[in-house]
């Protein structure tokens, strides 16, 4: 004669469960494949999987049952008979419905596998063990979410990294791609200074706030430094404006666009060169194009400005032809001076005046503006350095 416990089970009720657990999971299996058209496009290998992971499930569910002491309701146990990758393929959302389906599947079963007048302590039982399953598979998830935005943080650090050096390889593409970078449009990186309270929160939710602002955004934190890369269709410097106040204080640098991720460095060499030289320029807008600051890049020795400088402004001069290289020259040296710069050509200054406009719209830099003038002054002066030297 069976005795029954205080917890309602007996061992003739636990030697029914165990002798039903391949017909549980058969119908359980077949109850997946009817209802949820999710699992039937699984892979024939995760579709095993979660074979294995219902079949453990409902394991468990007995040896829980037959002592509730020493059993687990513990869904990392239950998953444990899965890779981990799983988890990647099936969401927490499926999971529940996968519980749920379960427990339905031993409710409907609950006359066939119950000893006599025991039917409803086996139905309470399988409520609770689902329930608890089910908090304890959210747990799971949340540590495999953390953990994999631990991993994307730092495959995110490495890809920044990689194209501030300016040497991006063929793992590049495959990366980003990971990180969800759809790679559609152009491509610019902002530079600054990071907030002192910049910790993994904060860091998080900077991430957040650079991929609603853009359809690609990549974020790295070097010291005190921060370093954003944003890419997608549209007004990508528009873009950039919307997270200027999640810099710190001090100078914010937005470098030019680039037609793609593998051309960053560019664009990236270029913010951080004008980062150290923007101090040359103290009223410099925030932000500041690093164009803007050619000059002062110059002076610190970026080639790349130097090369940026003759490219726009001395040999377009050089090309368009006629006097308006030298009317530059003699404009700059005298100070700006209309009548001065007439007197030197043996021109009207009306004729200076038109020279000057011309000058503007084939370099994209006024000489009468005083900043602009400053950067054709320097512009003059490279590409006079330069004649005759390889770039």
């Amino acid at each position: 004669m069976t005795s029954a416990r205080e917890d309602g089970s007996t061992p003739e009720m636990v030697r029914r469960l165990r002798g039903g657990t391949d017909l549980l999971t058969a119908a359980a299996m077949r109850r997946l494949d009817a209802d949820l058209p999710w699992y039937r496009a699984l892979p024939a290998e995760d579709r095993s999987w979660i074979g294995l992971v219902a079949q453990s499930g409902i394991a468990s569910f007995i040896a829980w049952y037959e002592n509730p002491g020493r059993g687990s309701y513990n869904a990392a146990e239950i998953f444990r008979a899965a890779p981990p990758e799983l988890t990647r393929s099936i969401s927490l959302q499926h999971t529940l419905q996968l519980v749920r389906i379960v427990v339905e599947i031993v409710e409907e079963h609950t006359h066939d596998l119950a000893a006599p007048g025991q039917q409803a302590t086996l139905r309470e039982a399988v409520l609770l063990y689902s329930r608890e399953v089910a908090f304890s598979a959210a747990e799971v998830y949340a540590r495999a979410a953390e953990s994999r935005g631990a991993w994307d943080a730092r495959l995110e650090a490495l890809v920044v990294d990689s194209l501030l050096r300016g040497d991006p390889d063929d793992s590049l593409h495959s990366r980003v791609a990971a990180l969800g970078w759809a790679g559609r449009g152009s491509t610019l990186v902002m530079a600054g200074t990071a907030e002192e309270s910049m910790d993994e929160v904060a860091a998080a939710d900077l991430r957040r706030a650079a991929r609603r602002a853009a359809q690609d955004a990549l974020v790295g934190i070097q010291g005190d430094r921060l370093v954003v890369v944003l890419g997608g269709e549209g007004n990508l410097r528009e873009q950039a404006h919307a997270l200027l106040d999640r810099f710190g204080p001090g100078p914010i640098v937005i470098g030019p666009e680039v037609p793609e991720l593998a051309d960053a460095g560019r664009s990236a060499r270029a913010a951080l060169s004008a980062l150290d030289a923007v101090r040359a320029w103290p009223s410099a807008p925030r932000p500041v194009l690093a164009d803007e600051l050619l000059p002062e890049r110059v002076l610190t020795g970026d080639r790349d400005a130097r090369r940026t400088l003759i490219a726009q402004v001395y040999t377009p001069l050089q090309s368009v032809g006629g006097p308006l290289l030298q009317t530059l020259s003699v404009y700059l040296n005298e100070g700006r001076s209309l009548e001065a710069t007439a007197r030197q050509l043996y021109v009207h200054p009306n004729t200076v005046r038109y020279r000057l406009r011309r000058i503007a719209t084939v370099t994209g830099w006024d000489p009468v503006d005083a900043r602009e003038g400053f950067v054709l002054q320097i512009a003059i002066a490279v590409g006079k350095l330069a004649e005759g030297v390889a770039l």
